[in-house]
């Protein structure tokens, strides 16, 4: 066990052993029960309309490649052929002789430039690998950046691009998954998270159990397709480096990109107010890297935007995986044994395993757990984040075994999942902080019609079409990120700015924050304004893990508590707030009123107008998310779907899909709802059609673009029906969980389980293409 590992553990332990009154979180956030009551603007759970949609449909919003830089070359990006070896010669005269060509960079003469420190070795660390950026002549994977071409136009970039021409002496390479496997290795953790559980002899009671699944599941490598293309647009000057970035960690990306050009991290400024979604693509990748180099080279601004195939070559996506899950229970179908282990590929220069053993650690009571992953190291583009990272498919394999088990048993599979509902986090042994599956199960159930399921396949038809309904559970953590700052500045006029270094990828993000700040300062919405998307901002904050809303919304609960002690001490003696403490007073109606006798208080315009100031502006600093250490907190989801499956061509339609959530209080009733549905459709595209076509024998994507590597569209998706439980989680900021990744956890699994109700075969590899189907 590494240092940094026996170190957690340590805390961890000492957290989980302390008193709830210890933890943040303790009390309920007064925003719940405020709100329930009735005392607050109604803001909270309100089917808000995005406040940026206006400029977004009007085209007025500016993305990361449609900022006006003048003197600005256009950038053009060449790949590698081989997965590993080295470039014997790499002509680039044709390319420099173009037409309106200012420069070509390759390593013969790019700045020296260190490594990306790679994510979560540091707080603010956001590189993708730590591999040396165009240094040398070396190849580590297929489609690696070997030059940049700068040019007037991006047509003349392409075409120069075109014309390099590159010799290679390749060295042996593990491209191939099956040989991969031959050589696992062990982690000490994952994502600070134990590498394996273990509870009991789970071997031994899957051996002694009458009824028991022991089987396999493989899902394959997926790559990110956000509509918005990967795209820098960025300059120096007087030594300070200023980007137009799409990004979803503007403060990490400062930080580490400082890093690697020996600068402060002050002097890296990042803007990225609006991104077209990211998926936990849009981070830190070589394109930023290089960008800035050539700009540093050539003393100009540089546009660089990568093509889909540039995506598709140099940023990481979902990794393949190799599942075993195996659970034995008795007759009445209580789990004696408990178990999902298997291999995720991975590279030796980057550390995010694809975490797919998490679902099984949170999600069913058993006495017996034996739940964990390795890695195989291939030569390969490092994998990175997507939409519910392990979980997505982590709860194909899990739920799908359930089922199986299910109908071993006889039992419908609902009834089997809630007999084994946990009263305590299985694995930890923590308390649950809010857990409502039974009845975020039900209510799914009775209004998708579930007692319409027949509990023999193939035995419903629609003409040629053979019809299945099936089911599946999804979990994913509660995360509230440490560093988060907000500032908050209140004008005697009665208007807030709320500032945090947020990120805007589609979500709703201003939105659900100025309804936040509105409703705890008691103005209404007009009145709040929300600056984010700027590495400038005090505090650090990722979008990732469905985090962002509450580790902001903590943030801000600091600078609210910090806003009403400085006008209290502003109101001075005179009023009739004199005395009170931030704990007893209520923000509302434009002013401050104590929770004890409502009459007394005053506006905020009164204390200003007595103060004589114009505004007051506090920094919130929140505690650590010790709670996250102290209680067990997730996302629930209970996915219900019912597809047709064509007896003569094996196409799959999805016909009907209902998501039915708990994930504590919904803020925003509009934009959670297409959260929802958007991770459930990448879900359909999970389980039916998306797949990177890997050439084992080099180890290249050989489907780099949209018309040959499928995603879901209009015609694929059905109505989607969305319900949620509501209730608020007392020990969560706002008493909310993140919503972001929960939609397409179980998704795949509820598609499989449909399949086989339909037509009684059973895939367990994913995509379940035609192909499958027919065998």
């Amino acid at each position: 066990m590494s240092l940094k590992s026996a170190a957690t553990k340590v805390v961890r332990n000492i957290v989980e052993a302390a008193p709830d009154s210890w933890m943040p979180g303790a009390k309920p956030d007064p925003l719940i029960t405020q709100h329930k009551h009735g005392h607050k603007g109604g803001l909270i759970g309100a089917p808000i309309s995005r406040v940026d949609g206006p400029l977004k449909v009007r085209g007025a919003a500016p993305f990361a490649a449609e900022f006006p830089v003048t003197g600005m070359l256009y950038a053009a990006v060449a790949f590698s052929t081989i997965p590993k070896g080295r470039m014997t010669e790499l002509d680039t005269a044709a390319a420099e002789a173009a037409p309106g060509v200012r420069l070509v960079m390759t390593y013969k003469n790019a700045p020296k430039l260190k490594p990306t420190p790679i994510f979560n070795s540091k707080p603010k660390a956001a590189g993708p690998d730590d591999l040396p950026i165009m240094q040398d002549d070396r190849i580590h994977w297929n489609g690696q950046p070997i030059a940049v071409v700068l040019a007037d136009t991006q047509e003349e970039a392409d075409h120069a691009k075109s014309l390099i021409r590159v010799s290679y002496q390749a060295e042996p390479a593990v491209t191939h998954f099956n040989e991969a496997l031959q050589h696992p290795r062990e982690l000490d953790d994952i994502m600070m998270e134990p590498a394996r559980v273990k509870v009991g002899d789970a071997e031994a009671a899957l051996a002694a159990a009458p009824h028991r699944v022991d089987l396999t599941y493989r899902t394959p490598r997926y790559n990110h397709n956000p509509i918005e293309l990967h795209a820098v647009t960025l300059f120096w000057d007087d030594g300070e480096l200023y980007i137009h970035d799409a990004s979803q960690g503007v403060v990490q990306t400062a930080w580490t990109l400082a890093q690697v050009f020996g600068l402060d991290e002050k002097q890296v400024h990042i803007s990225s107010p609006y991104v077209g979604g990211g998926f936990g693509s849009k981070t830190l990748w070589h394109h930023h890297v290089l960008a800035a180099a050539a700009s540093k080279l050539s003393g100009q601004p540089v546009r660089c935007v990568l093509s889909r195939e540039g995506v598709y070559r140099t940023v990481g996506g979902r990794t393949v995986t190799e599942q075993r899950v195996a659970i034995g229970s008795d007759a009445e179908g209580h789990f004696a044994s408990l178990i999902h282990t298997g291999t995720t590929a991975m590279t030796p220069h980057n550390n995010l395993p694809e975490q797919f053993s998490f679902p099984a650690r949170h999600a069913y009571a058993s006495p017996n757990l034996s739940i964990g992953q390795n890695v195989a190291d291939m030569d390969m583009l490092a994998n990175t984040f997507m939409r519910a990272p392990g979980e997505s498919v982590g709860t194909f394999a899990l739920e799908c075994a359930v089922d199986e088990l299910a109908e071993q048993l006889d039992i419908d599979p609902i009834e089997l999942r809630l007999r084994n509902e946990p009263e305590k986090d299985p694995a930890s042994g923590k308390p649950f902080s809010s857990r409502n599956v039974e009845k975020m199960f039900r209510d799914g159930a009775e209004r998708f019609g579930w007692s319409e399921r027949s509990s023999t396949p193939a035995t419903r038809r629609d003409g040629e079409w053979l019809i299945g309904m099936g089911c599946a559970e999804g979990t994913y953590p509660y995360y509230r990120m440490p560093g988060a700052k907000a500032t908050l500045t209140l004008t005697s006029d009665g208007r807030a700015v709320a500032s945090f270094s947020a990120h805007e990828m589609g979500m709703g993000t201003a939105t659900v924050q100025a309804q936040i700040v509105a409703e705890r300062l008691g103005l209404t919405l007009p009145c709040v304004s929300i600056s984010y998307g700027n590495s400038s901002i005090d505090g650090t904050v990722l979008a990732g893990g469905s985090s962002q809303t509450a580790s902001v919304g903590a943030a801000v609960i600091a600078a609210h508590t910090e806003l009403v002690k400085k006008l209290i001490q502003l109101a001075g003696k005179d009023s009739p707030l004199h005395g009170l403490k931030p704990d007893e007073v209520d923000t509302r109606d434009g002013g401050i009123w104590s929770l004890a006798d409502p009459s007394r208080g005053e506006t905020f315009a009164a204390i200003f107008h007595r103060s004589g100031q114009e505004e007051v502006t506090v920094v919130g600093d929140p505690p650590p998310p010790l709670e996250m250490m102290h209680w067990a907190m997730h996302s629930f989801s209970a996915v219900f779907v019912e597809v047709g499956v064509n007896t003569v061509t094996g196409e799959t339609r999805v016909r009907r899909m209902l998501g039915s959530f708990d994930c504590g209080k919904i803020l925003n009733s509009k934009t959670a709802a297409s959260q929802f549905r958007g991770g459930m459709i990448m879900g359909v595209g999970l389980a039916l059609m998306e797949e990177t076509q890997w050439d084992e024998r080099n180890g290249r994507v050989m489907n780099p673009s949209l018309a040959e590597y499928h995603v879901p569209v209009h015609m694929d998706i059905p109505e989607i029906d969305i319900l949620w439980t509501d209730i608020p989680d007392p020990h969560a900021p706002m008493g909310a969980h993140g919503i972001g990744e929960i939609g397409i956890t179980g998704v795949g699994a509820a598609i499989s389980n449909a399949i086989y109700n339909a037509c009684g075969k059973r895939v367990r590899d994913l995509p379940i293409t035609l192909d499958k189907l027919l065998d």
